[in-house]
C-alpha cells in the first residue's frame, strides 16, 4: 500500500510548535510582580504582592527541601526553613539581575544546610570542624566512586584535599559526631545486658582522702604531743569532748579550744604548702597579723 508522505509532512510543518516546557511546573512567571514590587513604597498593596510572590513560588522550595529529606530531620521543619529562606530570597532579589529561579535555588538551599549546620548537630562542633567534615566526606565519596575501589585511607584523603593527617582525622570523627548514643543503649556485644553507661567510670572519693592525709602530715609532726592526742582522741577514737575533758584533767572549753587551734594550724600549712608548690603570685590568700 502506497502511503502520500509529502501530504504528512506538509501537515508536520504546518502544526504550530508547542512551547518549550520549563524544567520544573514549579517555576511561575512572576516577573511583572518583581517589577512592581520594587516600585511600590512599603505598606498594605507591597505586603500583598510580596504574599502573592511568596505563595507562588513555595512549591519550588517544597521541592528544595525534599532533597534533604533522609538526614534525620522531618519534611514538615525542612520546608519551614526552606520558606523562609524563600521569604529572604523574595525581599533580597533585585529583578534587574537576571531570574528570581536563579537567585532563589542557591539561597533557599543554603538556609537549609545552615539548618543543619547549626541546629541538627547532637554535639555542638565547631565551624572549623564541620567543614572538615564536609571536606572529607566530599573526599570519600569522589574516591570511591569506581566500583570495587577500597575506602580510602587518612593518608589517602589527606592527599586528595590537600589537608593534614590531623586535620583528616578530625574531620572523620566528626563525621561519627552528628548524632549521639544513648547512655542506655545495650552494648552489642555483651550477653549480660549491660549497657554503655556500665563502662565510664566514676569519681574515686579515696583519691581525694589521699591528697588531705599527704597534705596534713607536716601540719601534725609539728603540732606539740598534747594536741596531737587530742586530735587522735576527737577524730579517730570518735570521744567526745567532755571524755577528753576527763581524761586529761582539764576542762571541755580547753579541749575544744586545743581542737580548735590545732586544726587551724594544720590547714593552714597545708594550704601554704599548697600555695609554695603553685609559685609566687599564685598561692593561698596572704594573712594579716
Amino acid at each position: 500500500m502506497l502511503i502520500d508522505a509529502s501530504t504528512d509532512s506538509t501537515d508536520a510543518r504546518d502544526r504550530p510548535i508547542p512551547p518549550a516546557r520549563r524544567p520544573h511546573d514549579d517555576t511561575p512567571d512572576t516577573a511583572g510582580l518583581f517589577t512592581r514590587l520594587v516600585d511600590l513604597e512599603d505598606g498594605p498593596e507591597r505586603d500583598d504582592v510580596r504574599d502573592r510572590l511568596v505563595a507562588a513560588w513555595l512549591p519550588m522550595a517544597h521541592r528544595i527541601a525534599g532533597r534533604f529529606r533522609e538526614r534525620g530531620e522531618s519534611l514538615e521543619d525542612l520546608r519551614q526553613v526552606a520558606a523562609l529562606g524563600l521569604v529572604k530570597a523574595v525581599d533580597r532579589f533585585d529583578p534587574s539581575r537576571g531570574a528570581f529561579e536563579s537567585y532563589a535555588v542557591p539561597t533557599i538551599t543554603g538556609e537549609v544546610k545552615r539548618h543543619f549546620r547549626d541546629r541538627m548537630w547532637a554535639l555542638r562542633v565547631p565551624r572549623r570542624v564541620q567543614e572538615l567534615r564536609n571536606k572529607v566526606r566530599v573526599a570519600r565519596r569522589e574516591l570511591t566512586l569506581n566500583p570495587g575501589t577500597p575506602e580510602p585511607s587518612v593518608t589517602d584523603i589527606a592527599a586528595h584535599t590537600g589537608l593534614t593527617e590531623d586535620e583528616v582525622g578530625a574531620g572523620m570523627e566528626a563525621l561519627e559526631s552528628f548524632s549521639t548514643l544513648s547512655l542506655d543503649a545495650e552494648l552489642s556485644s555483651a550477653d549480660d545486658g549491660h549497657s554503655l553507661v556500665d563502662t565510664l567510670g566514676e569519681p574515686d572519693t579515696s583519691y581525694d582522702v589521699v591528697v588531705d592525709r599527704e597534705a596534713a602530715k607536716e601540719g601534725l609532726r609539728r603540732l606539740s604531743e598534747r594536741e596531737r592526742a587530742v586530735l587522735y582522741m576527737r577524730f579517730f577514737e570518735d570521744m567526745t569532748q567532755s571524755r577528753i575533758a576527763d581524761r586529761l584533767g582539764i576542762s571541755q572549753m580547753h579541749v575544744s579550744r586545743l581542737i580548735s587551734r590545732s586544726c587551724a594550724r594544720v590547714r593552714d600549712q597545708a594550704l601554704e604548702r599548697h600555695g609554695s608548690r603553685r609559685g609566687p603570685g599564685r598561692g593561698s590568700r596572704g594573712r594579716t597579723a
